[in-house]
């Protein structure tokens, strides 16, 4: 068995079972990676995939179990690598999956203050739904994973409160609700309503609201992108609900940003690295300076604990910040 074999089984499973794909993403030839996939078959004595015809369609059960293992092992060698690299410079690559919201409005000042400290690790950030960003940090194809939704609950994920924020309502300035003290959600269903689409930023608490309350809101446009929501609220489309984190008074003058956080509640954004990985000492710093009470400490002190209870008692012992 070569560690070539166990890479090219990992990158066939990423490309979601095409094996062209893979051998274009690793640079070698298909009939190559097809070759040492056999191979690595005869020795094991057993499929590692369901195949019909010549086409791979998913792994056997045995293949997964094997699947598993090698991106443990794959880990284990990066990490060692990743130890030497540390001891001689602060060179590498620092990879990154969030979401819009995230990436646009809460990671330019740590990005930048990032970048200027470390000049020689490449930065690379990839925007992705909810859904994916968890899928990418579970692969091991990013370093950390920054998101609201979808980063609990993975045996293979530390997830770690970030912030927490809230939601507003935001509307034109000769809107009946813009002289609104107090907004209630009798105000609100009465308007045709624009805001994420599910799975984004929150919108199931907003949809948990609404359904508590037997109500059934008239939400004509859905968009990933909070900017998009406000174009739409500006045309007169409708009232929006967003991340009170994405009105941004000196650009969103023209519009009335109301609190609702009354209405649907606060929510906690995470952020998540892969358990039993080797951490680079500039991903701990990047963590620092977007999450100040998350240092190097908390996070080891987090990673060595196998019980849930236990590690939300550390997490306890700070207090966790509201973005406004």
């Amino acid at each position: 068995m070569k560690l070539n074999q166990l890479r090219y089984l990992v990158e066939i499973v990423r490309q979601k079972h095409n094996i062209s794909s893979a051998a274009k993403y690793l640079y070698i030839s298909q009939a190559g990676i097809s070759k040492q996939i056999l191979l690595l078959e005869s020795e094991l004595n057993m499929p590692l995939f369901v195949r019909k015809g010549k086409h791979l369609v998913e792994l056997t059960q045995e293949g997964k179990e094997v699947y598993k293992e090698a991106l443990l092992i794959l880990d284990k060698v990066q990490s060692i690598k990743d130890i030497a690299s540390d001891a001689h410079n602060q060179e590498g690559l620092l990879t990154i999956a969030t979401t819009h919201t995230q990436a646009r409005y809460i990671l330019p000042a740590t990005v930048n203050r990032f970048i200027s400290e470390y000049p020689n690790v490449q930065f690379s950030m990839q925007q992705e739904n909810p859904k994916n960003v968890a899928q990418l940090l579970k692969q091991g194809e990013v370093d950390l994973a920054i998101a609201t939704e979808s980063l609990t609950g993975f045996e293979q994920i530390l997830s770690m409160p970030c912030y927490k924020w809230s939601r507003c309502v935001i509307v034109k300035k000769n809107h009946p609700l813009a002289e609104c003290k107090k907004i209630q959600l009798h105000d609100i269903v009465q308007y045709p309503i624009i805001t994420y689409v599910l799975g984004f930023t929150g919108r199931h608490k907003i949809d948990e609201v609404f359904a508590s309350n037997k109500l059934n809101p008239n939400i004509v446009f859905t968009a990933v992108d909070a900017d998009v929501i406000k174009t739409y609220v500006r045309l007169g489309l409708g009232i929006g609900i967003i991340a009170k984190m994405a009105y941004l008074q000196e650009i969103d003058n023209d519009l009335v940003a109301l609190d609702v956080e009354h209405i649907f509640g606060i929510s906690t954004t995470q952020i998540a690295i892969r358990k039993n990985k080797y951490i680079r000492s500039y991903i701990y710093r990047f963590i620092e300076m977007f999450v100040p009470h998350l240092k190097e400490e908390i996070v080891n002190r987090a990673m060595a604990c196998s019980d849930a209870k236990e590690r939300d008692k550390i997490f306890g012992e700070f207090s966790i910040p509201k973005y406004d």
